[in-house]
């Protein structure tokens, strides 16, 4: 995984690549309208029912944005919150607190709703060892912000990007010549360059599976888009000889009956790319 030195990075990044975005060259409405002295502050206002995620990283932005905007924090990430509640106030320059708003509450809302869709999967697997994963179908260039709410959420973050984690799947494997040679070729391309990568290898039956265990030195094995009995199948298969992931149009449905096949985790796109923004308002307070 990546350090937490090149996380900040990303936050970093994902802050001033979307103040650029949305003030430009000056946010003229509030510039038009508002001294620039004034001092103003506001209130962020929970209208729907779920995890709140994003906290920290909106102390990040309106710092970025004004560094002596004070918050008053009152509810903390991954803390289930419900229709009316506060979560934070914010005092500080009127027009730095609407320069900041929108990113604001982009960022809470987004990561709201992925902590929430991702706590969902976390209790539907309670009392199986089974744990939920993410992958990259994250929004490009907010990924930070996504994986940090999956974990907010309760679940765990997979590899972060191509560079910190080996992963063979069907088009390596296709584009190789076969699973065993792209896993020996893998292994070498380590060595040569020193790099200490674990390699995950995606598996399209059981006889891939096979394959992968005779080659050997594989971190975990993919079973993707296996049905529940091939999974049971597969995971006795593995036993012990390295970790198990299901995948493949895993969602609130299927989730459980994967985890009660016996892998080790599960993964889903559908943390990041199918959920619809939690409800939330920065509202002035007089």
């Amino acid at each position: 995984m990546i350090s937490k030195e090149q996380f900040q990075k990303e936050l970093d990044l994902i802050i001033a690549n979307a103040i650029r975005e949305d003030v430009g060259e000056g946010d003229h409405s509030s510039l038009a309208c508002i001294p620039t002295e004034a001092m103003g502050k506001a209130k962020l206002l929970v209208k729907e029912d779920g995890i709140i995620a994003g906290v920290e990283m909106a102390k990040r932005i309106f710092k970025y944005v004004d560094a002596d905007m004070q918050v008053e924090t009152l509810i903390n990430d991954g803390t289930p919150v419900k229709y009316g509640d506060i979560v934070f106030y914010v005092t500080g320059r009127s027009q730095s607190i609407l320069k900041a708003e929108r990113l604001v509450l982009n960022v809470l809302q987004r990561m709201s709703a992925i902590a929430t869709k991702t706590n969902e999967f976390v209790k539907l697997l309670e009392g199986t060892k089974t744990k939920v994963l993410d992958t990259r179908k994250t929004t490009p260039g907010i990924r930070a912000i996504e994986k940090w709410a999956v974990v907010i959420g309760g679940g765990e973050n997979h590899r972060f990007a191509l560079y910190d984690m080996i992963m063979l799947k069907d088009n390596h494997i296709d584009f190789c010549g076969g699973v065993a040679k792209a896993i020996s070729q893998t292994k070498k391309y380590l060595k040569e360059k020193n790099l200490d990568l674990k390699i995950i290898v995606e598996a399209r039956s059981l006889e891939e599976i096979k394959e992968i265990l005779e080659e050997g030195g594989v971190y975990r094995i993919l079973i993707d888009n296996f049905n529940y009995e091939d999974t049971v199948t597969a995971v006795n298969l593995i036993g012990n000889q390295c970790k198990t992931e299901s995948s493949g149009g895993i969602n609130l449905e299927t989730a459980r009956k994967y985890a009660e096949c016996g892998v080790d985790c599960i993964s889903s796109g559908a943390l990041t790319h199918s959920v619809y923004n939690m409800d939330l308002s920065l509202k002035a307070v007089e």
